[in-house]
């Protein structure tokens, strides 16, 4: 009787701690995806971060306090963009953000009438025809250092697609770093009878980087286009 009885203790004490093991092991399974969906969901929030990190940073110079030439590509997107942005509103009536591009307030004006005019010409010409869109050749770029922390020269050839066939124009650039921000300091396209052409005379230097800032030119320039 007294071997029964140890037994079944001892076999009762062997299903417990099975048992136990068990719920142990069931619980070390729920912790462990717990801990799996927890990763996962970490992983995801970086790339969420690190999308609105780049677009606060986008045109961001590489050293928040002056220019260089590790700044070219930057400065060439930027510039880039703005010439997409610009064709389709001269041609096609679509809005553009100059301020995303241009921090000086004559510029920007200057630039806004100058859409404006080109748009309304082609509208009174019934010109239909859509940018679909452009194509930018060989480009060229230049550093020059001065007082006021150095700029950027562009010289950008782009071929414009229609609906119908294209043409080509050379636009040039000057850039600054602006507060750790690339911004356009100056933009003149000299093809023949252009905007720029016509206002501000053939054959410029670009090569004034505050030019807008000149009081007087700036008076000048807004007599011939009511600015």
């Amino acid at each position: 009787m007294t071997k029964f009885m140890m037994f079944f203790i001892a076999m009762g004490l062997v299903l417990v701690g099975c048992s136990n093991q068990d719920k142990a092991n069931e619980n070390n399974e729920k912790n462990t995806n717990s801990s799996a969906n927890h990763a996962i969901n970490t992983e995801n929030t970086p790339s969420t971060e690190q999308s609105g990190l780049q677009d606060s940073a986008e045109d961001a110079a590489k050293n928040e306090g002056e220019l260089s030439v590790q700044d070219t590509e930057t400065a060439y997107e930027m510039c880039a963009r703005a010439l997409n942005d610009y064709y389709k509103a001269v041609w096609n009536g679509s809005v553009i953000e100059l301020d995303a591009f241009i921090d000086n307030d004559n510029l920007k004006q200057y630039t806004q009438k100058k859409i404006e005019s080109q748009y309304a010409v082609h509208v009174k010409n019934k010109q239909t025809d859509k940018v679909q869109n452009i194509e930018i050749g060989a480009w060229e770029v230049k550093y020059t250092d001065d007082v006021d922390g150095g700029f950027l020269y562009l010289k950008i050839p782009v071929q414009i697609h229609m609906d119908v066939g294209s043409y080509g124009e050379v636009t040039e650039f000057l850039v600054r770093n602006a507060n750790g921000k690339l911004v356009i300091v100056d933009w003149y396209t000299g093809a023949k009878d252009s905007y720029d052409f016509t206002v501000r005379g053939e054959n410029q230097t670009i090569d004034n980087p505050n030019i807008w800032n000149d009081s007087e030119w700036v008076k000048s320039v807004s007599f011939l286009t009511e600015m």
